[in-house]
């Protein structure tokens, strides 16, 4: 077996060794590539911070049915050490001006800032101000304040403008009109937006977006203490401003900004471990750009590309337009095309969009990993056939996207998300779109839909397969505590088809399920479910649904005992022992 050994202190010029260790990780992937045999790259204690995203190719995989594994030194004893892999840049010289820091940061970009560690939020207004209106090409409102705006930089922020769908566009532009204030969104962002984001419900129809639900990125906006702002008014002398905590002090406070938006990108890679490393500190420019971030669902965005067609939901009643092509949000570690990668036992933080996300390929393995601080997903998996997405913790995503779920499968064949335990999320857990043979098994989902609506703890959307054999099983999750109203626990949507929903427990829930959906379910069975209250359409089961044998216990006590066996296996695996959760309060 061939060892190699990173350290932030070390030398590329060095062999390498544990007393002579690289200096970088793109140094020891050079290294790994000239070795035959099992290779093992040691990260020493540290931060490993990246000039530039560490790239794999086919030619960095395993050969012969070897692996290449980059681990933290120590991996799986008490001598573990703490390796940070970063895409941040470290803020240094601050001046401070009327109780603000203020740094020259060149032309840096981001959306995103640490301090000491913890996420430091951009700081917003919650409304426009004055008496505002919607025009083609913008607002028009008759407060003078956005004429002191530094563009560009400043952002609105649509929430709900679907129950489901959070969307952000930039100004491009403020100028006096008479003696109102004329305010010009970025295109092609707005008129996208426009284009989107129409429906009707019970005959009232919307067109558009309205008024934004918040402002950001203003100097004129720190007035909460651990807020930032990036003013770029002034092209490549850019200034961060930050607004401190009680106790920050510029000489002991270590402040981070994200820079790089990918950390590491695997292409036709094979055979290739992370074990025990951080991933931290990435961004993700786009939706400050005049393209704007167009949300759809779940991590899906619209771009521009494709046509926009109108979904009845309610003959005469209600309708929604949809995008028919999206993009997806992109992640801080990227997985094309790769077979028989693992990641096990990392941490994935204070990322700028998603923290793992895998297209094609196969045989992926995510297992025991942490993932919190992350401006979307934890993990979104597309046209990938059988990964396996088992006993990660997912707490504090979808940040800044409050429509991404904390795991999302999309045209997946054979894949299983097993033994979670997702928290604090600000839509659905998890989500799985059209796929086949998917399997949703004992994870724990608590604390879901915190900010948005019309989703789940675990929500399934379209056919799922062709038959009972290559359908989805989702079974034996515990689903406790989804927030917002408007949303069911465990949610099969939009033309669901073979479903099997088996041995789940839901509390409380807004509902705990519904039957009745528009495009129909087909070949769904909800089978031996313990609720704490009757999903919709239960008293009157649609044709494409069998529901049979689930239980609504009377009381407090007789849904205890009844979930209890499925509460016992569901969570996280790790030591050996499942994580429970809590009991009572499942009435009311």
């Amino acid at each position: 077996m061939a060892e190699f050994y990173v350290s932030p202190t070390g030398d590329d010029t060095a062999p390498g060794s544990l007393e002579r260790p690289f200096a970088t990780i793109e140094r020891a992937r050079r290294a790994a590539r000239q070795a035959a045999g099992d290779v093992v790259v040691h990260l020493r204690a540290g931060t490993h911070v990246l000039a530039e995203p560490l790239h794999l190719t086919g030619d960095d995989s395993g050969r012969d049915g070897h692996r290449i594994v980059y681990r933290a030194h120590g991996y799986g004893t008490d001598r573990q050490e703490h390796a940070v892999v970063s895409g941040g840049r470290e803020i240094t010289g601050w001046t401070e001006r009327q109780g603000v820091w203020l740094a020259e940061v060149g032309d840096l970009d981001t959306r995103q800032l640490t301090v000491d560690g913890r996420r430091a939020e951009r700081a917003g207004v919650d409304a426009l101000p004055g008496d505002a209106r919607r025009t083609v090409t913008g607002y028009v409102t008759d407060s003078a304040a956005p004429l002191a705006w530094r563009l560009p930089g400043v952002e609105f922020v649509y929430r709900g403008v679907y129950p489901w769908t959070e969307a952000r566009c930039p100004v491009a532009a403020v100028d006096r009109d008479g003696g109102s204030t004329a305010i010009t969104m970025a295109q092609p962002a707005f008129g996208w937006a426009i284009d989107l984001y129409n429906s009707a419900w019970e005959g009232q129809v919307t067109a558009g977006p309205g008024l934004p639900t918040r402002v950001e990125n203003d100097p004129s906006f720190l007035t909460e203490p651990g807020t930032f702002v990036l003013d770029r008014s002034r092209p490549g002398d850019h200034v961060l401003h930050y607004l401190p905590r009680p106790g920050e002090h510029p000489s002991r406070t270590r402040v981070v900004a994200p820079v790089l938006e990918t950390l590491l990108r695997a292409t036709d890679t094979r055979d290739v471990s992370f074990l025990g490393i951080v991933f931290a500190d990435a961004t993700w420019l786009r939706p400050g750009t005049e393209r704007g971030f167009l949300h759809y669902h779940g991590s899906g965005y619209y771009d521009g590309e494709g046509d926009i067609d109108k979904v009845v939901i309610v003959e005469g009643q209600a309708w929604v337009t949809v995008p028919t092509r999206t993009r997806t949000i992109p992640a801080g570690v990227v997985l094309e095309d790769t077979a028989g990668m693992r990641f096990e036992g990392c941490r994935f933080t204070r990322l700028g969009a998603t923290a793992l996300g895998a297209s094609g390929g196969s045989d992926l393995t995510v297992r025991g990993c942490d993932f919190d601080t992350l401006a979307a997903s934890a993990v979104t998996i597309t046209g990938t056939r059988r990964a396996l997405i088992e006993d990660n913790l997912i707490q504090r995503a979808g940040l800044d996207y409050s429509g991404s779920p904390g795991i999302a499968l999309l045209d997946t064949v054979g894949c299983t998300v097993a033994h979670n335990h997702v928290t604090d999320v600000p839509h659905c857990g998890i989500a799985a779109g059209p796929g086949r043979g998917t399997r949703i098994t004992r994870n724990l989902l608590t604390r879901t839909m915190g900010v948005l609506a019309d989703g789940g703890g675990v929500y399934v959307a379209g056919p799922q397969g062709d038959s009972a054999d290559t359908g989805a099983v989702i079974s034996g999750n515990v689903i406790e505590d989804t927030l917002t109203p408007y949303n069911f626990g465990l949610y099969t949507d939009y033309g669901a088809a073979w479903v099997k929903v088996e041995g789940n427990v839901v509390a409380r829930a807004d509902n705990t399920a519904v039957l009745h959906v528009s495009p129909p379910l087909e070949h769904v069975v909800y089978r031996g479910n313990v609720w704490d209250a009757d999903p919709l359409g239960g008293d009157d089961v649609p044709a494409g649904v069998t529901y049979e044998g689930n239980a609504t216990p009377a009381d407090e006590k007789e849904f205890d005992a009844a979930a209890a066996g499925i509460r016992a296996a569901a969570g996280l695996l790790r030591g050996g022992r499942t994580t429970r959760p809590r009991t009572g309060s499942v009435h009311g």
